[in-house]
């Protein structure tokens, strides 16, 4: 990313005003930097041409100046404060504005683009990656700005002052930025190196606690150890190396800027030795040669505790100028699904391990239950995402009874897919739970949940809770076990009046005793005259089922 990169500006609007605010701030530290420098000058050349003894009359000479840069020091200060503060509100608003837009754009483009592994990569780049563009916007543009505004503004002074101390500012300021470009050409891997390791850190801690209770269930929760432990090794390393190069170049920077002044300061005072320069030139130009290279310096020392927020920044806008799936407009509401036939009609989805599925129909019938079998990697949870509209496939479509198209292949779709989704209930492997008590998780009125519980076996688990259905839940299920949070979700599609309900693979990671409360909740569906799609691969689900669609390798069993 360019020092000010224009994308930013475009997808965080926090960050406009922020950087005009910076640029006027900018200016104003110019004159006031310059001020102090000259005011200082006056002042103690004015101290030593009157003598050591300073009288009544000196200091009354010396008043106003003093008073001067008392008042321009405390408009610095007035202006550094006004800068931090802003800053930092600047920072979490920008931040917070890039990181709805990643995540509002992930969700648009759907799992078929974010297949892969990437879904964890884009988790960790919302979160941890980038909250490191903090530094950023409070460190580095502030700096930046200072250093496109201060340094012309001094240099242009001590030109107009003394040219000699200005034509060796002018031969080493190149030196910085050179110096600069190569400590960034050397740290940019790092700090990508470093953002990908955090990434796969990230995502395999998610998913070491997603199924963390399943590995303890098989007594297996130690086993991953050693592969997070070598992930933390290499992001500890990549970050360690940048540190390593940024002390480096911080020393080399320093050391070069010390140079330039002590050059200007050995020449101002071999010309006041001779008499070529007067006390107060000469004092200018001591104080404001520091001055000159005092932002550059802060860019670079600045600048590495930006590499990683600009590193996420980089990944965040690759996302984003990712184009979206054209969505076409819908031409009517879907139809009543409890009455009407849903399809899956000649439907294949290529991925890079091959077709899965390849060329599947099936009939959902309301009042029974169809069963989707076949072996991992089959193409049976892919098959669910075509028919929820969350995937359009390569070849095929969905349709409802006679020609309302959900998605196809060939032709945009003619049903509006919120009005479609609203009458479907889907289990995914992992139930998905909101925050909340148990009676909101579930829903409905307490006539509702108190018969499905009594199918769910809930019930039952709410009787051992102790504050029942008032029990909060948090995020993810959290404070329910793996059994509890399956029931509470079947329990809820059972309240929810959805006609179609989809359930994939619901007896995963559960016991016997728990494989029964699902067969139950299917048959309680069918009962009820609900159309269920069952993912299964257990004999007993299985049997359970009115019409069953195998899959096998890439080919639908016929």
């Amino acid at each position: 990313m360019r020092p000010l990169d224009p994308r930013l500006l475009r997808h965080a609007r926090a960050a406009r005003w922020y950087v005009a605010l910076t640029v006027a701030l900018g200016f104003v530290t110019a004159a006031l930097v310059v001020a102090q420098a000259l005011l200082l000058a006056h002042a103690l050349g004015r101290a030593v041409s009157d003598g050591v003894d300073l009288g009544a009359g000196a200091w009354d000479a010396l008043a106003p100046l003093v008073g001067w840069l008392v008042l321009v020091v405390a408009l610095r200060v007035l202006v550094t404060v006004v800068q931090e503060r802003y800053a930092h509100r600047a920072a979490a608003r920008a931040v917070a504005e890039l990181r709805e837009r990643v995540v509002a754009h992930a969700t648009a483009l759907g799992p078929r683009r974010l297949g892969d592994g990437r879904a964890p990569e884009v988790v960790a780049l919302a979160t941890r990656g980038l909250d490191d563009l903090e530094p950023y916007f409070v460190r580095y543009l502030p700096q930046l700005v200072l250093a496109a505004t201060v340094t012309p503004a001094t240099l242009l002074v001590v030109l107009g002052l003394e040219w000699v101390s200005a034509a060796i500012l002018a031969a080493v300021l190149p030196l910085v930025p050179l110096f600069m470009w190569l400590v960034g050409v050397l740290t940019q891997g790092r700090s990508q190196r470093g953002l990908a390791a955090m990434q796969r850190l990230s995502a395999q801690v998610l998913d070491l606690v997603a199924g963390l209770s399943t590995l303890r269930a098989l007594g297996r929760e130690r086993g991953p150890g050693a592969r997070v432990q070598a992930l933390g090794d290499a992001h500890r390393r990549a970050t360690m190396g940048t540190l390593r190069i940024a002390f480096l170049s911080g020393m080399v920077l320093e050391l070069l800027a010390t140079l330039s002044v002590a050059l200007v300061a050995v020449g101002v005072g071999l010309r006041l030795v001779h008499g070529h320069l007067d006390l107060v030139t000469g004092l200018a130009v001591l104080v404001l040669a520091p001055e000159v290279l005092a932002p550059l310096r802060a860019v670079g020392a600045q600048f590495h505790a930006s590499t990683d927020g600009v590193a996420a920044a980089e990944a965040a806008f690759a996302l984003l100028e990712e184009p979206l799936p054209v969505a076409a407009a819908a031409t009517g509401p879907a139809p009543d699904l409890s009455r009407t036939v849903v399809r899956l009609e000649h439907v294949t989805v290529r991925t890079a391990r091959g077709a899965t599925p390849d060329d599947l129909s099936v009939v959902l019938t309301p009042g029974r239950v169809t069963a989707l079998a076949g072996p991992p990697g089959s193409g049976k949870s892919t098959a669910v995402e075509v028919l929820l509209g969350l995937l359009p496939p390569d070849e095929g479509r969905v349709v409802l009874g006679e020609d309302a198209v959900v998605v196809a292949a060939d032709a945009p779709g003619t049903v509006d897919l919120a009005d479609f989704r609203r009458q479907v209930s889907w289990l995914p492997q992992r139930p998905v739970l909101e925050p909340g008590t148990l009676a909101q998780v579930v829903g409905g009125d307490d006539e509702q949940r108190a018969a499905a519980a009594a199918v769910t076996g809930l019930d039952v688990v709410v009787d051992e809770l102790p504050e029942g259905w008032a029990t909060r839940v948090g995020r993810g299920g959290h404070g329910l076990s793996v059994g509890q949070a399956q029931r509470a979700a079947l329990t809820r599609a059972l309240v929810v009046a959805a006609p179609l309900v989809v359930l994939d693979e619901p007896t995963a990671h559960l016991d016997d005793a728990s494989e029964r409360v699902v067969l139950r909740t299917v048959a309680a569906l069918r009962d009820a005259g609900r159309t269920v799609l069952l993912v299964a691969h257990r004999p007993a689900l299985l049997a359970c089922a009115d019409d069953l669609v195998v899959l096998a390798g890439e080919r639908v069993t016929p």
